[in-house]
């Protein structure tokens, strides 16, 4: 963060007049609109509507167990439906690093304290990690903020970004952040200060791993020892979700991981419409080039079928 964002932080954080939009400034990262509630965001395209991996949505779109709806919200915790992941149907393959986002970086140096799992009588869904109040927090992934406020649900001070991976990262219990909703950020950019704010008992970061909401084990991931991916490649089924449970290195469920990769690849190539206000088959056909009658194939619906608006309609 440049000199000038620092001080823009500062002014806002001791700055006290009624909350509305009072000015936007250009900076180097994009434009950002300030708030006299000392708070800031920067400003997205229009046309973003959240979706970061669109081969990664097009399989999850694919998969009529889930019916998920993921939306980008910069004021809820949670974006999705938070589906049952128990009921996903196959396995899919995520590459975390590619050659345009090709980093990963520990989110802090410190020593794992707390595991994921079941702990004092309730689910953790992340892993705890040790600092000191005021140590610098990074991004562990490329990414854009979708979160950074306050929580009330015991997070404090937190940070999520939604990464090009098609994972989300949760950073909790800050002292301060350092970004703000909508920002975009590189693997190792300081995000924020540790803390322990919010249902914290004692200096340290809750750091969660999340697929589309659903929590699971960090350390899947990443070997907090060596602070390093423990693989770039990483396989999501259902029982990945459990709490602890942790997937085979060579396959799963008698399933290579080179025909998982080719299947995910295969997958991603669909194409879906999201329906709108006043469409029709015969309207979205034209459009996606194809007829009637496909769509009603490719979706197991009927010419009579009624269009909920919102939904995806797979067209290739």
């Amino acid at each position: 963060m440049n000199k000038f964002l620092y001080f823009l932080f500062f002014f806002i954080s001791f700055s006290g007049f009624a909350q509305a939009p009072i000015d936007t400034v250009d900076t180097e990262k994009g434009k950002m609109v300030i708030y006299s509630n000392r708070t800031w965001k920067f400003l997205l395209d229009e046309e973003f509507d959240g979706i970061m991996n669109e081969a990664l949505f097009n399989i999850i779109q694919a998969d009529t167990n889930l019916n998920l709806v993921q939306t980008w919200n910069n004021d809820v915790c949670f974006s999705s439906d938070r589906p049952d992941m128990s009921r996903l149907n196959d396995t899919i393959w995520l590459c975390l690093v590619d050659d345009l986002h090709n980093e990963f970086v520990a989110p802090v140096p410190g020593i794992v304290t707390s595991r994921y799992g079941y702990r004092k009588g309730r689910y953790h869904n992340g892993i705890d990690l040790n600092l000191r109040t005021g140590d610098t927090v990074k991004a562990a992934f490329s990414g854009r903020v979708r979160y950074a406020k306050w929580n009330d649900g015991g997070f404090g001070n937190l940070v999520i970004i939604r990464h090009h991976n098609g994972l989300e990262t949760f950073y909790a219990h800050l002292s301060k952040h350092l970004v703000a909703p909508d920002q975009e950020v590189k693997a190792g950019e300081p995000i924020g200060l540790g803390g322990n704010t919010g249902r914290s008992f004692g200096a340290h970061l809750h750091f969660e791993v999340r697929f589309y909401d659903a929590p699971m084990n960090p350390e899947e991931v990443i070997d907090f020892e060596k602070k390093e991916l423990k693989d770039e490649n990483l396989l999501v089924q259902k029982r990945l979700f459990r709490p602890g449970a942790r997937p085979s290195d060579e396959e799963i469920s008698g399933e290579s991981i080179a025909a998982v990769q080719a299947r995910t690849e295969a997958a991603a190539t669909r194409k879906y419409y999201k329906i709108r206000p006043g469409d029709t088959l015969s309207q979205i056909a034209a459009k996606s080039n194809t007829t009637v009658s496909r769509l009603c194939k490719l979706n197991g619906i009927r010419p009579t079928t009624l269009l909920q608006v919102g939904r995806q309609l797979r067209v290739r």
